[in-house]
């Protein structure tokens, strides 16, 4: 039986990852979750699931919870990042699922890894932020980092048993989001609303902005490098509105090897927690003949610009690809308040990474740093 710590089990991604707990309580318990501020959600997770610790980020929301937890009901509760670096580095847990939204997962992601956690992976800023530094300490500390992101859960099962040095191409796949087949001109005054109504997968609100601008594969572009050791100009990202091939990886015989799935975002959780083993599940089958066609298409980069400017950050190196998803991370919060509008978040990043001064081989404290200048410079502007 493996046991787990969840950062951000009221999440979307930690949700799902509960479901597939429940399905398996044979082979998974869970040791410890965490949540931001949502304590009624939680208090229905600790009663089902019964973990030992919990970890609130708000401390004023972690002292709620403690008063509503039944007598009965042994737990520790932990606050603020400390509590996450707690529940994160424990002796009890095989696996540290991290499906915290944004920054504040590289910490306690890192503090696992230096503890001998394996890592299943849903926290994209954890590699885009510090790819390098995380995975010199995954190696250093034996440690396996399991991608939990549909599209590079597929490719980590194409590569299993391949060598790295045989790759040509690794071929990201992306649904287009609810703006595939718009112009600039159609997307000028966009809402926030029309924005979070992804075609396919059922997301967080973060995410589902990420996948309307294509920021969130510019961003699985940056994790690719980091994830599977290749050069930039080795990942292509190509649209395929069904979202049935997750992604592909192209060999140096010609060879193209893809992994095939209803978009279901269990189905890569599962087997971040299972792996190595495949488990049974109730998932829904893909039924090929009932799809019928599956079509590709290039990304249009001027109508979506994100995604160029994640490639533009990857090329810079240093401290750039920190920058874009910092300033992401702000203007995506202000798109969602209605303050800005939708073509306002790539026109502010572009205008963050101008004045950056980038650091090479950064530390995490310089990392840090980064975070914070770009936050305070994008409430300056």
């Amino acid at each position: 039986m493996k046991r787990i710590s969840i950062l951000g089990s009221t999440g979307s991604i930690g949700k799902q990852t509960l479901d597939v707990v429940r399905q398996h309580k044979d082979k998974f318990e869970v040791i410890a979750i965490s949540a931001n501020s949502s304590v009624d959600l939680l208090l229905e997770q600790i009663i089902e699931f019964r973990p030992k610790y919990v970890a609130v980020y708000n401390e004023s929301s972690a002292l709620k919870l403690k008063s509503m937890i039944p007598v009965n009901i042994n737990i520790e509760v932990f606050s603020g990042m400390e509590g996450l670096k707690i529940i994160s580095s424990l002796d009890e847990i095989d696996v540290l699922l991290t499906a915290i939204v944004g920054m504040i997962g590289l910490v306690p992601t890192l503090e696992a890894i230096k503890k001998g956690k394996d890592i299943a992976l849903a926290n994209k800023e954890t590699l885009v932020c510090a790819g390098d530094l995380v995975m010199r300490e995954a190696k250093k500390h034996n440690v396996s980092i399991l991608p939990v992101d549909s599209e590079h859960s597929a490719i980590f099962q194409c590569l299993n048993g391949e060598q790295n040095k045989e790759i040509e191409k690794i071929i990201l796949t992306a649904s287009g989001g609810p703006f595939r087949g718009k112009s600039k001109n159609d997307l000028l005054n966009v809402t926030k609303n029309q924005a979070l109504k992804h075609p396919n997968w059922s997301m967080g609100r973060k995410i589902s902005i990420d996948s309307s601008t294509l920021m969130n594969k510019g961003l699985e572009v940056i994790e690719a490098k980091w994830l599977f050791g290749v050069g930039q100009e080795q990942i292509d990202v190509v649209v395929h509105p069904q979202s049935i091939i997750h992604s592909m990886v192209q060999f140096i015989d010609s060879s193209v090897i893809a992994q095939l799935g209803c978009p279901d975002m269990r189905l890569p959780i599962q087997y971040a927690l299972s792996y190595p083993d495949r488990v049974e599940c109730d998932f829904e089958r893909l039924d090929l003949a009932k799809v019928a066609t599956l079509t590709f298409e290039e990304p249009d980069l001027n109508t979506f610009p994100c995604l160029k400017l994640a490639y533009e950050s990857l090329k810079m190196g240093g401290t750039y690809s920190a920058v874009l998803n910092s300033a992401n991370e702000v203007l995506v919060n202000e798109f969602l308040e209605d303050k800005i509008g939708f073509y306002d978040i790539p026109y502010y990043i572009e205008k963050t990474l101008e004045v950056h001064n980038s650091i090479s081989n950064p530390t995490l404290e310089e990392i840090l740093e980064i975070d914070k200048w770009t936050r305070e410079y994008l409430e300056r502007r």
